[in-house]
């Protein structure tokens, strides 16, 4: 077998990072080693962990000095991945990216084709070459490699806990009771006390025959079928902006994007005032989970440099509205938190396999989430 090189990447601390700044970088810095470990296992010739600054170099740019750093012509067999990707994976997984990568012919596999966290690329010393050093993030790459480079991408995408990955310290929370919660770092009662209210109030409302769930976001039809299944609430599901994340290599191979991000939540926080979050969720449903990214890719355009700082963003998933100085974010977080009805902000992972952790499997009985925060 053709040897193959992983390596495993996650950005270093800015200066002057924030509390939950760190707390995500000591997910990743665990979850890093648990892959270099797994892939060693699963057949991998070495596995690298590459500290990046997290500065505005485009990941095509940063890949390609990376790749050429390996070698005088870089490995035949490769797998990228993000330090937070697939923390779910196991031996059999990680065993079939290797495979993949150690394959003659060009070809590529990842967890999901559309937006990729972690792909192996067969024959990587001939396809990425090409790679344009302006494609700007992880996710786009399978597409480019199809669309740019015509080479045949495979993927795992009905493996949905291949699909979870660390994005921010609610991602972590959300895999405490997986097996990769004891090597990840613990918050405290005072930063997760919110947001663990909210979702034990959730998990009421997924239990009530009566009540009515509302996803918000990039959900999956996969993630969709697993709550209708797993619920005895209603659902009622806003799919919006799936796959904004590969645009770019869209826009790379004569295929942009014909609009620019949009969300039908976004219009009506645009017309209300985003004040109305929570008024708007309690007159539509007895909980929800919203990607708040979308919101503000709507708001503030595609590029995540655009958006509220990562601290604030971590502060707001955890609903401490308190703690977030951008002025839209925080009153849109402050919204959510004093809502009559129980509401979860997050990224990507919320509304998708992380549903499954935020209201766990089918549960009997019943019962209403009216008065849901404490004392209330």
């Amino acid at each position: 077998m053709p040897p193959v090189t992983v390596l495993i990447l996650a950005p270093t601390l800015p200066d002057g990072a924030g509390h939950f700044e760190h707390v995500l970088d000591a997910a990743r810095t665990a979850l890093a080693e648990h892959h270099r470990h797994g892939f060693l296992a699963a057949g991998a010739s070495e596995a690298l962990i590459r500290r990046e600054p997290p500065d505005s170099t485009p990941f095509g740019s940063r890949l390609q000095r990376l790749v050429r750093g390996l070698s005088n012509s870089g490995p035949a067999g490769l797998v990228v991945l993000g330090a937070g990707s697939i923390p779910l994976a196991d031996a059999r997984d990680l065993a079939e990216f290797v495979a993949a990568a150690a394959a003659d012919a060009p070809g590529a596999l990842a967890n999901q084709r559309y937006s990729a966290d972690a792909i192996a690329i067969a024959r990587a010393d001939v396809v990425l070459p090409g790679l344009p050093p302006e494609l700007d993030s992880d996710n786009a790459l399978p597409r480019w490699l199809a669309e740019g480079a015509g080479v045949p991408v495979a993927d795992l995408r009905r493996r949905r806990h291949l699909a979870m990955d660390v994005d921010s310290p609610l991602d972590a929370l959300l895999l405490a009771d997986t097996q990769v919660g004891p090597i990840l770092p613990k918050l405290d009662a005072a930063d997760a006390g919110l947001v663990l209210g909210a979702m034990a109030a959730l998990r009421v409302v997924a239990a009530d025959p009566g009540g009515e769930l509302l996803l918000a976001g990039r959900v999956s039809s996969a993630d969709l079928v697993w709550v209708e299944r797993n619920t005895r609430s209603r659902t009622r599901a806003w799919i919006e902006e799936r796959g904004m994340r590969t645009a770019s290599a869209g826009a790379l191979v004569g295929r942009p994007n014909r609009r620019p991000v949009r969300s039908v939540l976004g219009e009506l926080l645009e017309r209300e005032g985003v004040g109305a979050l929570g008024s708007i969720v309690a007159s539509m449903a007895d909980g929800a989970l919203i990607d708040s990214r979308v919101l503000m890719a709507h708001r503030f355009g595609a590029a995540e440099r655009g958006w509220p700082a990562p601290e604030d963003r971590f502060a707001s998933d955890l609903l401490l509205a308190n703690r977030v100085r951008d002025p839209w974010l925080a009153e849109l977080t402050a919204s959510a938190a004093e809502a009559s009805v129980p509401v979860m902000l997050g990224a990507h992972a919320l509304v998708g396999p992380g549903v499954r952790n935020v209201l766990g499997a089918r549960r009997a009985g019943g019962g209403h989430a009216a008065g849901w925060r404490a004392g209330a």
